[in-house]
């Protein structure tokens, strides 16, 4: 199992795993600018990321470029994996107490549930 992630890496992360493979100025110029970070803090952030293994890095005409090595939807799915295990100790149930009990939850994440739940249960019967 990764070490988890902290939300400032995880905004990272994600930014990296749609607009990737960039450089630490393309990230940020184009990411860290909007919050507030400043160069080095990218750096820092992105090799922390790289050394917990969700970051890969290949030197490309001389500049080093990050990449995320598996798909967002992949990447939020062992994200979320790691805080149901560290913080839930494996449990999905407080999860599933907290989403019956939320009142902004779209059309589209309706649907999404629903799709899960039938998935699950089409599992079930294999």
């Amino acid at each position: 199992m990764k070490k988890p992630v902290g939300e400032q890496e995880l905004a990272l992360l994600r930014y990296v795993a749609e607009h990737g493979p960039a450089t630490v100025g393309e990230v940020a110029e184009r990411f860290g600018e909007a919050q507030g970070l400043a160069r080095s803090t990218i750096l820092t952030v992105m090799e922390r990321l790289r050394l917990k293994g969700y970051l890969t890095r290949s030197k490309v005409d001389g500049v080093f470029q990050y990449a995320s090595p598996v798909a967002t939807q992949e990447l939020l799915r062992d994200v979320v994996g790691n805080f149901v295990q560290r913080t839930l100790s494996g449990s999905l149930s407080p999860f599933v107490t907290y989403l019956a009990e939320a009142e902004d939850v779209s059309d589209e994440e309706l649907k999404q549930l629903q799709d899960v739940v039938t998935r699950l249960r089409q599992k079930r019967k294999e």
